[in-house]
């Protein structure tokens, strides 16, 4: 994949501190990656760059929202984004050889050499992130308009179409006569 210049970040000529990047992230960000789950992405990444000498702590913080599909009725669902991620970014001689055997995912090497650090990747990894893996409308908005109802009544007669449990398991059967037996 090719990196888009409007994500790389010229650090070598950036004073040791903090640094503050703005990106507005749209659905036309995603189209060089894979097919996504969702849809009418909004988010807004802010990343604190932290210079120091011989590394640098970046803080993405995710916020917006974009739209998925209810797990449950299959209906549109707004979702709000709201997460944050650090990363560390340490400069080594052997980049490569570091990152293949590092364990931590929190920490990325480059070359002394490098001049600029690409946070493309990072910022489409975050979102998805972002994204919790059951998404509902909720148990308390279940009757709510944005749930597909003709769906909800489906659940609701697969459910009651379920044989009854019976009350005691046959397993415990014989065991009732030292329930409240003393000693």
């Amino acid at each position: 994949m090719m990196n888009r210049r409007e994500y790389d970040i010229a650090f070598v000529g950036l004073k040791p501190g903090v640094h503050e990047f703005n990106y507005e992230i749209l659905d036309k960000f995603f189209e060089t990656f894979q097919q996504q789950d969702f849809t009418n992405c909004h988010a807004q990444v802010k990343l604190l760059l932290d210079k120091k000498s011989s590394f640098m702590q970046l803080k993405f913080e995710i916020g917006g929202d974009l739209m998925v599909t209810c797990d449950r009725c299959n209906n549109d669902l707004k979702l709000d984004l709201w997460d944050e991620f650090n990363i560390t970014v340490k400069m080594v001689e052997e980049p490569e050889l570091m990152n293949d055997e590092e364990g931590d995912p929190d920490v990325f090497y480059i070359g002394r050499g490098e001049s600029h650090l690409n946070v493309e990747n990072w910022i489409y990894e975050f979102i998805n992130l972002s994204i919790p893996m059951h998404k509902t409308c909720g148990y308390d908005n279940a009757d709510g308009p944005q749930c597909n109802q003709e769906a909800l009544k489906m659940l609701d007669k697969l459910e009651g179409d379920k044989p009854a449990k019976p009350d005691v398991n046959p397993i415990w059967k014989g065991l009732d006569q030292f329930k409240n037996k003393k000693d």
